[in-house]
């Protein structure tokens, strides 16, 4: 039986001591600023990219991880005698699973070499997948074992977040069923989720902490009696305000592994500055 590693890509935005913990590999994915470009998380922060926004005449947008990047770590790995599993962002949100599939073609090899998995989703609803399969890949399962595992924990993930406004998801092209809620009057805050990998309106709410309120009930009544419990903040620049709301998370429902986490800057782009949210797992 061949070793197996895991891959994905930087908007999972997974802790780097569990990263490193648990050998994943992490495609950074692209941000262009101007004549700039950055690979997320790597060579820019979340810290100087919300400092850098502020002033920023031009906006950035971003890319999925290039061909060439893909099928050089996918290459890396088979030459170490791994046999590998990809777990990307929703191919609803990205095109970065068309790249892996694209390097896996480039080299040449089959499914049984470099399984690829849509997770359906982003943040650390996407993490909770990757760490489980890699969690039983460092206990000896084998890649089918690992590809069966992430099509089974993706359905068992959710996340829910809170914008301050639509306005950066509606200028990136990822406001999915959102849509509808654009031109609606400024002070009310849109509640959304991404379901079946489209970021999808919830809920309007008059005011954020009321928004966050509603979320956390969302998330519980999604978690149900279902156990263990796996949450995972989200946030773009407001990490005071996640904290709380994962304290309050702990406080209505019984947590097995709580995740303190951001959104990398290329995340950060689409969603915008204040936007909170938490992902879960649940029942596995």
């Amino acid at each position: 039986m061949s070793k197996v590693a895991v891959i994905t890509d930087s908007t999972a935005y997974l802790p780097p001591d569990l990263s490193k913990q648990y050998h994943i590999t992490v495609m950074p994915q692209a941000l262009i600023w101007g004549e700039e470009i950055f690979s997320d998380g790597v060579d820019i922060q979340p810290e100087e990219f919300y400092t850098r926004l502020k002033t920023a005449k031009v906006m950035p947008t971003t890319a999925q991880v290039s061909i060439p990047s893909m099928q050089e770590a996918f290459k890396t790995l088979l030459d170490r005698d791994y046999s590998v599993v990809g777990i990307f962002i929703s191919n609803k949100l990205s095109g970065t699973i068309s790249s892996a599939i694209q390097a896996r073609e480039a080299l040449g090899v089959g499914e049984d070499k470099i399984a690829i998995v849509d997770s359906y989703s982003v943040a650390m609803a996407m993490g909770f997948v990757v760490l489980t399969v890699a969690r039983a890949a460092a206990e000896g399962a084998g890649q089918s074992e690992c590809v069966a595992l992430a099509e089974k924990a993706r359905n068992h993930t959710g996340v829910f977040f809170v914008v301050d406004t639509l306005e950066f998801l509606h200028r990136g092209g990822r406001i999915g069923g959102a849509q509808r809620f654009l031109g609606s009057a400024l002070n009310l805050k849109p509640i959304l989720a991404v379901q079946d990998g489209r970021v999808e309106a919830v809920e309007r709410i008059r005011t954020k902490g009321k928004a966050v309120g509603r979320m956390l009930e969302l998330v519980k009544e999604q978690v149900g009696d279902r156990k263990p419990v796996r949450i995972a903040t989200l946030h773009a620049n407001a990490a005071q305000e996640a904290r709380e709301i994962l304290e309050r998370a702990s406080k209505i429902m019984e947590i097995n592994e709580s995740v303190f986490s951001e959104v990398s800057p290329v995340v950060g782009t689409h969603a915008g500055p204040g936007t909170v949210g938490l992902a879960f797992m649940a029942g596995m």
